[in-house]
């Protein structure tokens, strides 16, 4: 049994100057250090730190972390030629050791800041059948971080294999470091005939779909099938309760009484829009609906607080207000995520609490100004988000993070042969 004393604590609901947790794979007992005894427990002095606990990713593609640095003939006018010149270019050619390869890579860049839940939307043309295993392997089993999967359907690959994978990786006996959704890629790359095909496999699982990221989608939608996506996903009962709508920059207000009526989840990548120039999505609109809403980073920056701040400035910027977002409504975007996570995973998550997994990381931090537990957010997003890197991470009450280094050698070493795995990636890309 481990004692992490001498600590600010804050877990978006309680804050606690002073304080110490007892803990092993999960959280025995926290409280203030005037009433800590020690029982023979492992000691470390968080002396001048805070403790939060991890950081959730709720969408990310994972195989993208290969493409840094990636030259390709790249000049797109709109976001199909995005995807043509440069995502299904790459993915296309991704089998299952580069996917594993990828997980190693991203799950460790992910680690370190602090990221130690990311919910994937994996796609790889060359090989299907066991991506999602594969990846799972590289998460949990060499770098040590829990995720929930699935694979991006689409009619630009053998269908088929796609509905096979998801279901099969959905139907495993999981643990609490994963579990699976059913992916798809989004409205403009599924026929009908693909979306009866999920239908009639689907059950009650939840899905996973990009939705109105492009007003591209949108017009497609329209005049293929005189509907929006989420009416037409619906319409072959698709759209389920613990659903992730991913982007919704061009999704309307009856869309939106469907994803809140149904119990599903907007899932927003601010960073991601920006970069592809689609638009700001407007999370206030989700939020006055009393929709839930999380936040990813569609493959990009592996930072959440990153996402945090983008989501919270872009929300004022999209309505012209500096109220148009607070922060109360960015700790409920990061306490839903916690509760998706535990839902889906089986465990009690995201709290500094007796019976919670011991997922927490710690952060240099001494405030120059007054923090106490009515202000102790704005300190965090204002002070430590826009420079954000923890110092050391706990996954399940292992150290995985120890003065802002990978502590696993075997992730280490996988790491090494990663850097080998992505110039094959890119050799194979360009031929």
């Amino acid at each position: 049994m481990k004692a992490l004393t001498n600590v600010r604590l804050y877990d978006y609901k309680t804050y606690i100057e002073n304080a110490y947790i007892v803990f092993d794979k999960k959280i025995v007992e926290v409280g203030e250090m005037k009433n800590f005894k020690n029982k023979g427990y492992q000691i470390i002095d968080g002396k001048n730190k805070l403790v939060l606990p991890n950081f959730v990713c709720a969408h990310s593609h994972i195989y993208s972390i290969f493409a840094r640095g990636l030259s390709l003939p790249f000049n797109p006018h709109n976001f199909q030629e995005i995807l043509d010149q440069m995502w299904w270019k790459l993915d296309s050619k991704i089998d299952n050791n580069i996917t594993y390869y990828s997980g190693v890579a991203a799950g460790s860049e992910f680690l370190l800041n602090g990221v130690t839940t990311v919910i994937d939307h994996h796609a790889s043309g060359t090989e299907i059948v066991g991506s999602l295993t594969a990846l799972k392997k590289s998460l949990a089993n060499t770098v040590g971080i829990r995720s929930i999967l699935c694979f991006e359907t689409s009619d630009r690959y053998n269908v088929a294999d796609c509905i096979k994978e998801n279901m099969s990786f959905i139907n495993k006996k999981h643990s609490e470091f994963d579990s699976g959704l059913f992916g798809m890629h989004a409205s403009m790359s599924l026929s009908n005939e693909t979306l009866k095909k999920i239908s009639k496999k689907l059950g009650n699982n939840p899905i996973h779909i990009h939705v109105a990221e492009s007003d591209m989608d949108v017009v497609d939608c329209k005049n293929k099938y005189n509907t929006t996506i989420v009416e037409r996903l619906n319409k072959f009962g698709l759209v389920n309760s613990d659903s992730l709508i991913v982007h919704g920059v061009y999704i309307s207000d009856n869309e939106l009484d469907i994803v809140r009526n149904n119990k599903t989840y907007m899932v927003v990548n601010t960073t991601s829009n920006l970069n592809n120039a689609v638009g700001i999505t407007d999370i206030k609109k989700y939020l006055d609906k009393g929709i839930k809403v999380m936040v990813g980073n569609d493959g990009l920056s592996s930072s959440m607080a990153t996402e945090y701040l983008n989501a919270y400035y872009l929300t004022h910027l999209k309505n012209n207000s500096p109220t148009a977002m607070n922060l109360g409504d960015i700790i409920d975007i990061i306490n839903n995520a916690y509760s998706y996570v535990g839902r889906r995973l089986n465990i009690k998550i995201g709290k500094l609490e007796h019976d919670y997994v011991s997922d927490f990381m710690l952060v240099d931090y001494e405030p120059f100004t007054d923090m106490n537990s009515s202000n102790a957010f704005g300190h965090i997003f204002f002070g430590l988000f826009p420079n954000f890197k923890p110092t050391d991470v706990f996954v399940d009450g292992k150290i995985l993070v120890k003065k802002g280094l990978l502590v696993s050698q075997k992730t280490k070493r996988e790491l090494v042969q990663a850097k080998k795995v992505s110039a094959e990636l890119w050799k194979r890309v360009k031929e």
